[in-house]
């Protein structure tokens, strides 16, 4: 590899201690400003669940339930593999395969305790099947799309662990509702 290469593929990564508050304030923006774009697309997504949510006001108690845990798990997984990535030890295949085993054993806890418990408070087995369903599907998902999307910022020459976190979020968020909002109507309506 030339030199010229080497300073193309190499990534310029967020060193508060280093950079200056503008070069920092310009790498941050852009996820940001994706985000909040993403975001008014999300409050979009919400709304059209109006439906389920005005036959049964219970379903809005758990979309941040729902999503939280969802974004919870991908956060675990994102901060690990950007470690990993750092310290140049991290392999996308391998983290791929055992993120995944963990979404799955993660999605069927978390979705067993979710069942249960609103099954217990609101003694419904629908609303249960909704929410349980939903958060086994939602965190099963959640470290796909965290490592998915830091991998890319990896290969695009981003610092990932600037961009990765408010893209991830918003994309996990946005599946998180739809996911919830769709199985919901399914189940309530």
């Amino acid at each position: 590899m030339n030199e010229k290469d080497k300073k193309v593929s190499v990534i310029k990564y967020a060193e508060d201690d280093k950079l200056s508050v503008r070069v920092l304030l310009f790498m941050r923006i852009p996820p940001l400003v994706a985000g909040l774009l993403l975001g008014i697309g999300l409050s979009f997504l919400t709304s059209r669940f109006e439906e389920v949510i005005a036959v049964s006001p219970q379903v809005a108690f758990f979309i941040p339930f729902v999503v939280y845990m969802a974004d919870a798990v991908g956060t675990q997984t994102q901060n690990i593999y950007i470690r990993g990535l750092r310290s140049g030890k991290a392999k996308f295949k391998k983290y791929l395969l055992k993120e995944t085993a963990l979404g799955i054993i993660l999605g069927f806890f978390c979705g067993a305790v979710s069942w249960m418990a609103v099954w217990l408070w609101f003694d419904g087995l629908k609303l249960a099947n909704a929410v349980g369903l939903s958060m086994f599907s939602a965190i099963t998902i959640a470290p796909l799309i965290a490592l998915i999307v830091a991998e890319l910022l990896q290969l695009e020459h981003r610092d990932p662990a600037v961009g990765a976190g408010p893209i991830t979020t918003v994309i996990q968020d946005s599946i998180s509702v739809a996911i919830y909002g769709i199985i919901a109507t399914m189940m309530l309506l």
